[in-house]
C-alpha cells in the first residue's frame, strides 16, 4: 500500500475513569506541553465509570492551548447526530479550530439498548451512521434550511451552524467491509485498533477504502489513516511496539511508508509520565526524520493507479457491489457471522478490563499513600475480592460461550462439511486449555487472598489466559467466518 503524504501526527488515547480525573488533566497537560497533536477518549455512555466524553473534552478544551480533542470514537447510536454537529462546531469555535471527530456505529447493541438507545442490528447501524454522516456536514455548511428525509435521522427544516472555524475531518473506526466502504466513500479519516486491526491486516482493509473512494469518485489520498496503539517500552524487543524505542521508531516508520498510517495514537494510562515523555521526545520526532528522510526519495502517489493496484482495487470494488437479494441460508450465515464477531469483541473488551483491574490492584499497593486513589479507601484484602469477584464472572462467561460452540455451532459445522473436522478438534483442545487456565486465576486468587506475594501468581495466570484466549480467538475468525457464512450457520 502507498504512503499518502499525510503529514504525521502522534497523539494519546486516555482511558476517562472518573476515579481518575485529575491525573488524566495532568497528562493531557503534559502532552499539550510537550507538543503531542491529539488528545484523545473512547466514548462508552452506558459504562457507569467513565466520565461522559463530550464532557470530558470540552473540560479538556479549557485547559490546554495546542493540541487538538478527539472523540475516539463517539457512539453514534447514543448521540444524536444534530446535536454532535452542534457540539462539535461550538467547541472548534472555543478552541480555536482543535476538533476533530471520530463516530463509531455502535456495536454494543444491549448495553445502547440498556441506556434507551434504539435497539438495531449491526447492519442498521451502519446505515444509520451514513445517515448521520450526512446530518452532520449539512448543519456544518452556511445556507438555508436543511431538509433530509432518512430512515434513521431526519432533518425537517433545521437551520445550519454555527460553522467550525476549520474543517472538521469525520473519522470513523471502520473494520468490516461494509463500515470499511462507508470510509472510503464518505470519511475523512480511518482509525482503527491495535488488537482489532493487526499490522498485517491493515493492507486488505485499506485496499477495501481504497476501491470504496474511487467508486464514489474520490482519491484514496483523501482519507487520512490512523491507528490506536498500545505498547510497552522495554529493554530487549518481543514483539510489535514490545522493545526499546528505537525498535518503535522503526515499525512505526514502516506502517508509514508501507501502509499510509499517518496519525499515530497511543494508548496512556493515567498518570504513565515516563511513557508519555519517551513517546513525545523520543518515538514521535525520530519517526518524523525517518519518515521524511525516505519520502525525499518517493513522490507522492498518483490519482492513476498502476496495473497492479488497478486489478486490486477493481477486484474490491466488485467484492462491495455484492450486496443484492440473498439466499436465506446466506442472510442467516451472515447473521452467525456477526454474531461470533460480536461476542468475540466482548470477550476482548473483557479480558481487557480484567487485566486492567489487575494492574489497578498493583498500582494500589504501590501508591498507597496517593489520596486521590480509589483503591486506597479499600484494604488490601477487600481489593482482592473484588478483584476475584470479577474473575470470577468473566471466568464463567467464557466457559460458557465455549459450552455453547462445542455443543451447538461445532456440531452443525460438521454435519455440514466434514473438512472442517481437524479445524474443529483444534478449536474444542485449545477450550480445554483455556478452561485450564480459567482455573489457575481462581486457584491463584485464592491463595492471593490468604497472601498478597501471590498477587505475582495471578499476574503470570491472567498473561497466560491473555495470550492463550486472543490467539485462540483470531484463529477461530480466520478458520470459522467464511464456512459459517458459506454454510448458512445460526448462531
Amino acid at each position: 500500500m502507498p504512503d499518502y503524504h499525510h503529514d504525521l501526527l502522534f497523539g494519546i488515547f486516555v482511558p476517562p475513569s472518573a476515579r481518575d480525573h485529575e491525573a488524566i488533566m495532568a497528562t493531557v497537560e503534559l502532552a499539550d506541553d510537550l507538543g503531542l497533536d491529539i488528545a484523545s477518549f473512547q466514548d462508552h455512555p452506558y459504562q457507569a465509570t467513565f466520565l461522559d466524553t463530550w464532557t470530558l473534552l470540552s473540560f479538556v478544551g479549557g485547559r490546554t492551548q495546542h493540541i487538538r480533542l478527539f472523540p475516539n470514537v463517539l457512539n453514534v447510536p447514543l448521540r444524536p447526530p444534530a446535536v454532535v454537529a452542534r457540539s462539535a462546531a461550538a467547541l472548534d469555535i472555543l478552541t480555536g479550530g482543535r476538533v476533530e471527530l471520530g463516530l463509531g456505529a455502535g456495536g454494543f447493541l444491549v448495553p445502547i439498548a440498556a441506556m434507551g438507545g434504539p435497539r438495531r442490528t449491526m447492519s442498521e447501524n451502519v446505515d444509520a451512521l451514513g445517515e448521520a454522516i450526512d446530518v452532520i456536514r449539512a448543519l456544518w455548511k452556511p445556507g438555508r434550511a436543511v431538509h433530509i428525509e432518512g430512515k434513521y435521522y431526519s432533518l425537517s427544516g433545521a437551520q445550519p451552524g454555527p460553522a467550525p472555524v476549520h474543517p472538521i475531518a469525520i473519522w470513523l473506526g471502520a473494520y468490516k467491509k461494509r463500515m470499511l466502504a462507508l470510509t472510503g466513500s464518505k470519511a475523512d479519516g480511518w482509525i482503527p485498533s491495535l488488537g482489532y486491526a493487526d499490522p498485517d491486516e491493515l493492507g486488505r482493509m485499506n485496499q477495501a477504502i481504497d476501491a470504496a473512494a474511487e467508486e464514489a469518485g474520490r482519491t484514496p489520498a483523501d482519507i487520512r489513516r490512523g491507528y490506536n496503539l498500545n505498547g510497552s517500552f522495554k529493554s530487549a524487543a518481543s514483539g510489535f511496539l514490545q522493545g526499546p524505542a528505537h525498535l518503535w521508531v522503526e515499525q512505526l516508520t514502516l506502517l508509514a511508508l508501507n501502509h499510509g498510517i499517518s496519525a499515530f495514537i497511543l494508548a496512556i494510562s493515567p498518570g504513565a509520565e515516563g511513557d508519555l515523555k519517551r513517546w513525545a521526545e523520543e518515538v514521535a520526532p525520530a519517526v518524523r526524520e525517518a519518515v521524511a528522510k525516505e519520502r525525499k526519495d518517493r513522490p507522492p502517489p498518483s490519482t492513476l493507479q498502476d496495473s497492479a493496484n488497478e486489478a486490486a482495487a477493481r477486484a474490491a470494488r466488485e467484492a462491495l457491489r455484492l450486496v443484492g437479494e440473498e439466499e436465506p441460508n446466506v442472510a442467516i450465515g451472515r447473521e452467525g457471522q456477526q454474531m461470533l464477531l460480536a461476542v468475540h469483541q466482548h470477550l476482548r473488551q473483557e479480558l481487557a478490563k480484567l487485566r486492567d483491574v489487575i494492574q489497578e490492584v498493583r498500582e494500589g499497593r504501590a501508591s498507597a499513600t496517593d489520596a486521590r486513589s480509589y483503591l486506597n479507601t479499600m484494604t488490601m484484602r477487600q481489593n482482592y475480592w473484588t478483584l476475584g469477584a470479577f474473575c470470577a464472572a468473566y471466568c464463567r462467561v467464557v466457559s460458557l460461550h465455549h459450552a455453547i460452540e462445542d455443543q451447538q455451532l461445532f456440531a452443525d459445522l460438521r454435519a455440514k462439511d466434514q473438512s472442517l473436522g481437524p479445524i474443529l478438534n483444534r478449536l474444542q483442545h485449545e477450550h480445554e486449555g483455556i478452561a485450564k487456565v480459567l482455573g489457575e486465576i481462581d486457584a491463584a486468587l485464592v491463595a492471593m487472598v490468604e497472601d498478597d506475594k501471590h498477587l505475582d501468581d495471578t499476574q503470570g495466570a491472567v498473561d497466560h489466559l491473555s495470550d492463550a484466549l486472543l490467539a485462540h480467538l483470531k484463529y477461530e475468525e480466520d478458520q470459522l467466518l467464511e464456512p459459517i457464512g458459506r454454510l448458512g450457520i445460526q448462531i
